[in-house]
């Protein structure tokens, strides 16, 4: 259902799948920590490990992965943006700002003080935690990064 949901949303806008990341390339910061996903409100949460990746070129990367498998993989670029979820074996992509509906997209910039979209918001929490909600869906992101 979520991705019937999610599929409606974004249309048809599929473009190319985005190259593959190299984060032992130059200009990459790479945080790794831990994070708890709720896919709307009353769902059961997904906890996993976060990793989250920015270059200076403007692209983000961010997984969930409970290991040993990925659960979502999200990249934009300046101009281009795509979410995997190989688990239903499923990829979304299109061209500029990513949609608010997946807040994987926005967890670069809540984390950086950047402003979100209508509905979306941010949290500092203790302990160097954060969380990212989308209110009107009750999805939800929270989590740390370790030091």
């Amino acid at each position: 259902m979520f991705a019937g949901i999610l599929l409606g949303t974004l249309g048809c806008q599929t473009v190319g799948r985005l190259p593959a990341v190299d984060f032992k390339q130059p200009g990459w910061t790479v945080l790794e920590g831990q994070g708890v996903w709720r896919v709307k409100a009353g769902a059961p949460e997904i906890a996993g490990e976060v990793l989250l990746a920015t270059n200076e070129a403007g692209r983000a990367f961010v997984q969930l992965t409970k290991n040993p498998f990925p659960l979502v993989i999200a990249q934009t670029t300046r101009d281009s943006w795509q979410i995997e979820l190989p688990a239903q074996n499923k990829r979304y992509s299109g061209h500029g700002r990513p949609p608010k509906r997946m807040i994987w997209f926005f967890l670069p910039q809540a984390l950086l003080g950047c402003r979100l979209p209508k509905g979306l918001s941010t949290q500092v929490l203790e302990n160097r935690g954060w969380r990212v909600e989308n209110r009107s869906t009750g999805e939800s992101i929270e989590g740390y990064f370790n030091q």
